[in-house]
């Protein structure tokens, strides 16, 4: 690279640091990348000066970050369009150890890392592009799987080398495009990760999605396993893309002698693959063999078991026409029990109602004997206290007797008097006596009906 930058007849001490920083910065900065057909020239810009400068210069920054997108995005269109062009002409799946294709992820690495923010760790600052790349799950659910395979590999240890199994496990997904699309267009999200002049931040980086649409026609097969990605050197190789006129013709007949070494390789490789094929085939038909003696082991014991199973359901026929016949049957007697038990509770209810009536006359008859039997008690002490009135006005009548008797030097007129007064109330206390005999009589006739009343009601009850 060091031929490509001009150089003076005596350097000095500051034209080797400014020679030194072109080299180290040639396609970022210092030199403008542009396309001359197929082809990358880089011209040096009029700003650099190999010459001593009495005081340092400084630069825009703006103006080195654009010119820097810019070559970045020339480099990404050689890039892109070496890679398919080869891969077509190649015409097999390419793997890790394709130059261009190492190259093109080279360049995608440095265009992802471009205006990236450094962050502060431990170890001091970090600036890795892993980052925004865990961001595309979130925007399309498709890229989970992608960055959960990328977690699980065992051999990563840096977010360098995640991005760039991201990258390889993308384009074999063939989704690299669609990914890089739906990131661009969250620049709110990227803002987190990027300067505002960054390459994803601008037009530039939409500019590179789009041309990574075209690598959707090329298979891609990577083993991650065995790769060391943390540990790379991600540099640009410029010979791939820088032309020669002196040495055409030389590289026409090494493009040739190439190309059929390719097709010898292409040639052997597909021999490999066929082989590997036939002898898959041949394990895929010994093992459908053996799964095709099995299942007619087990169609034979289904078919057995297809046979027992419909003698069981004719049986179970049998047994379930029984069984609703005698279901049948019974219904046909539960409705005539049904019948009957309607008619027995019917006369149930009648006869209960019957027994609630007689129970309540009978409590009438009882409470009218019980009360007659309390009018007999004081019929009964009214008898006995007229007849002690009795037995008092015999006595009294006894010794009126007595005294009319022995007062016999009274008057006839007075004694006849007395004698009519006397027979008056033994009259009418004989009437009285009379009356209460009868009332007596009458009420025993009635407590003897109302015994005979009662007794039947009780029988009639029991």
């Amino acid at each position: 690279m060091s031929a490509l930058t001009p150089q003076s007849d005596m350097p000095t001490p500051t034209t080797d640091k400014i020679t030194q920083a072109a080299m180290e910065t040639i396609y970022l900065c210092k030199f403008r990348v542009s396309m001359d057909g197929e082809w990358l020239c880089l011209r040096e810009l009029d700003d650099i000066s190999l010459t001593p400068d009495p005081e340092p210069t400084h630069e825009d920054p703006n103006y080195l970050m654009a010119n820097e997108r810019m070559n970045l995005m020339n480099m990404a269109k050689l890039s892109i369009k070496g890679l398919i062009e080869s891969a077509l002409n190649l015409g097999r799946t390419l793997d890790s150890d394709y130059a261009p294709l190492q190259q093109f992820f080279v360049v995608m690495e440095h265009c992802l890392k471009h205006g990236l923010k450094a962050k502060k760790t431990f170890l001091g600052q970090n600036k890795s592009f892993w980052g925004p790349l865990e961001l595309v799950e979130k925007l399309v659910p498709e890229a989970a799987e992608i960055t959960a395979s990328v977690k699980d590999l065992p051999g990563l240890k840096t977010p360098v080398g995640r991005g760039r199994a991201w990258l390889r496990l993308a384009l074999m997904q063939k989704k690299l495009s669609e990914y890089m699309k739906a990131l661009i267009n969250r620049k709110d999200l990227l803002s987190e990760f990027y300067e505002p002049n960054a390459l994803m931040m601008e037009e530039e980086g939409a500019i590179i999605a789009g041309l990574l649409v075209g690598l959707n026609v090329i298979d891609a097969n990577f083993c991650m396993k065995g790769e060391d990605l943390d540990s790379q050197v991600g540099v640009i190789d410029f010979s791939m893309y820088l032309k020669d006129g002196n040495s055409t013709k030389g590289s026409e007949g090494d493009g040739q002698i190439t190309a059929i070494l390719d097709q010898k390789n292409y040639v052997e490789e597909l021999n490999r693959h066929l082989s590997a094929t036939v002898n898959n085939l041949q394990a895929k038909v010994d093992a459908l063999e053996k799964s095709n003696t099995k299942l007619t082991e087990e169609l034979a014991v289904a078919n057995n078991r297809i046979i027992t199973l419909q003698e069981e359901m004719e049986r179970v026929k049998e047994e379930s026409s029984y069984i609703l016949e005698s279901s049948r049957k019974a219904t046909k007697d539960r409705t005539a029990d049904g019948q009957a038990l309607t008619e027995a509770r019917k006369q149930l209810k009648e006869e209960t109602q019957l027994r609630l009536d007689v129970e309540k006359e009978l409590e009438a008859q009882i409470g009218m004997r019980q009360e007659m039997e309390l009018a007999m008690k004081m019929l009964e002490k009214d008898v006995c206290e007229k007849q002690d009135a009795l037995v008092a006005l015999r006595e009294y009548w006894q010794a009126l007797h007595h005294t009319f008797s022995i007062s016999s030097d009274m008057g006839v007129k007075q004694k006849s008097e007395l004698n009519s007064r006397l027979e008056e109330k033994t009259n009418q206390m004989a009437a009285t006596i009379k009356q209460l005999e009868q009332s007596e009589k009458d009420l025993v006739k009635q407590a003897k009906t109302l015994n005979s009343v009662a007794n039947k009601l009780i029988q009639k009850h029991h």
